[in-house]
């Protein structure tokens, strides 16, 4: 069971919690993570990744185990931490602020 924790206007356009929980079987990547949140809740498809190329939006971050994920490759497999369920796969939006 993989947590994904995710931004407030994400939670609140899939009508989810702060955290929602995936199963998925064997080696995990980013890219199971994300075609497996995509699959479960449709109306975050084209919000987290472009719709056409797949690649990351801009304004959003990939964090697990306080470490940016964003740029990593999608075929990254995830710490063994964020497998087990002990620690959270996070999506985080920008922020802005001065």
């Amino acid at each position: 069971m993989i947590r994904v924790v995710l931004p407030y206007h994400l939670r609140n356009l899939a009508k989810v919690g702060r955290e929602v929980q995936l199963d998925i079987e064997g080696e995990i990547t980013i890219a199971d993570v994300l075609d497996t949140l995509e699959a479960e809740y449709p109306v975050l498809r084209g919000t987290v990744r472009d719709h056409m190329t797949k690649e990351r939006r801009a304004l959003l971050r990939f964090f697990m185990l306080q470490e940016d994920y964003s740029n990593e490759p999608y075929e990254t497999p995830l710490p063994d931490e964020i497998v087990s369920g002990k620690e959270p796969f996070r999506v985080v939006g920008a922020m802005a602020g001065g």
